[in-house]
């Protein structure tokens, strides 16, 4: 079957409206009070499935033991066409009441964590806090979908549009939003996406409509080394590498749109005593703007010749000379859904008729590939609190009562973006 065209679907507008009568509509109808019943019964059921989840480690390129379980855990909630894709994000499929193959609403949560493996991963109680590891960044957000298709599945939930419930790998770190990359640009369902939630983190006030773009850079200054007092007067590749991290620093960014960098891990040499041969540093710079990050990637990578070619003409090279090998480790794309969205809109309206105030900020997150494909997206929170996050004593609450009115405004969206018909 041929999908249409992103073009196509936001000129034949089946990027989702709805309206705030119809989010209205939504917290209204029999079916999403059937809905919220539902999950009121399934909270205890979705606190341990997060603890079940955060006990499976998840560590960056390692998710297939976690992805395992979740598709195992969507089949049992109801999912249709449950698989893991080539990249190991794991979809499943809850079908609409329009054509098969026609446009879709995407909510994820990514399965990856931070930590490396061997991190001790065990959930530990006190009162209504959990702690452990990636426990709420982002293992509960996977837990909520599950009880999201299961109470909408009891409720008898019927949507005019498909949604795809996605664990997603790769949001993390290293893994540069790979498992997006994939489910946009490769996957069976690319060109169907009309719109995009990725789930991330407990806030539920939050809506991240900036995506924050990035590169990242190792870069490995080499030169000849030698004896530091039998060879001195020859060219360091740690002054040249000195010299860049102070040219950088000169550099003046836009407060807005918002444009970093930063240099930050860094190592070589070989002993106190020895020109090194060899030493290097890592370098982050980002933005909400890609063209303000084009700007500076091209600065920063002039500031690093200036500093080679500067090297090698303030000290002897009879024995070699500098150079320098830029190697991306990183590299994210920046994009926006403009305030004035219909999604942005809906999910401030659900917000909203929850009783809490929405928040529009930027991040760096799985919604970042959509949004610079020109496709609506934005991350929202899965509810409840926590804190701690990246952190090894990191925890959520789950008291009932916050814990369930947090999950509503995602539920609100995604059911007004879906089309709710009943």
């Amino acid at each position: 079957m041929k999908f249409p065209t992103l073009a196509a679907l936001l000129l034949t507008g089946i990027s989702a409206q709805a309206s705030a009568t119809e989010v209205k509509q939504v917290v209204a109808s029999k079916a999403y009070k059937a809905t919220v019943a539902e999950l009121d019964r399934e909270h205890e059921r979705i606190v341990g499935e997060i603890v079940k989840l955060t006990e499976i480690p998840a560590p960056p390129f390692k998710e297939k033991a976690r992805g395992t379980a979740y598709a195992e855990m969507m089949r049992q909630a109801g999912l249709v066409d449950v698989e893991m894709d080539a990249e190991g994000n794991v979809t499943g499929l809850w079908r609409g009441t329009g054509p098969a193959g026609g446009p879709l609403i995407v909510i994820a949560a990514h399965q990856d964590t931070v930590f490396p493996e061997g991190t001790p991963v065990k959930v530990r109680r006190e009162g209504t806090k959990l702690f452990a590891p990636g426990i709420g960044d982002d293992t509960r957000s996977l837990a909520v979908l599950l009880g999201y298709v299961r109470a909408m599945k009891a409720a008898g939930v019927q949507t005019g549009k498909d949604i795809l419930f996605v664990g997603n790998v790769g949001e993390e770190g290293p893994g540069d939003l790979r498992g997006t990359r994939y489910l946009f640009g490769k996957s069976k369902y690319k060109g169907r996406i009309a719109a995009f939630f990725s789930m991330d983190g407990t806030d539920g006030s939050r809506i991240v409509n900036g995506g924050v773009g990035s590169k990242r850079y190792r870069v490995t200054f080499k030169g000849p080394g030698g004896h530091s007092y039998g060879a001195f007067g020859l060219v360091n590749p740690m002054a040249a590498m000195s010299q860049a991290v102070v040219d950088l620093y000169k550099v003046e960014v836009p407060k807005t749109p918002k444009t970093t960098y930063s240099a930050s891990v860094t190592g070589g040499g070989t002993s106190v005593n020895s020109i090194p041969n060899e030493v290097f540093m890592e370098f982050d710079m980002r933005s909400v703007s890609a063209a303000e990050l084009g700007k500076l990637d091209q600065r920063f990578q002039a500031i690093v010749k200036a500093a080679v070619d500067g090297e090698n003409h303030a000290r002897s090279t009879r024995e070699g000379t500098i150079s320098a090998d830029l190697k991306v480790i990183g590299e994210r794309p920046a994009g926006g859904t403009p305030a004035s969205s219909q999604i942005v809109r809906v999910a401030q309206q659900a917000i909203e008729a929850h009783g809490l105030k929405p928040e529009l900020n930027a991040s760096s997150t799985d919604a970042n590939v959509p949004m610079n494909l020109g496709i609506p997206a934005i991350t929202i929170g899965s509810g409840g609190s926590g804190g701690r996050a990246h952190s090894l004593d990191e925890w959520i609450d789950i008291e009932k009562g916050a814990s369930l009115k947090g999950m509503l405004p995602g539920l609100t969206m995604l059911l007004a973006m879906a089309d709710l018909k009943n």
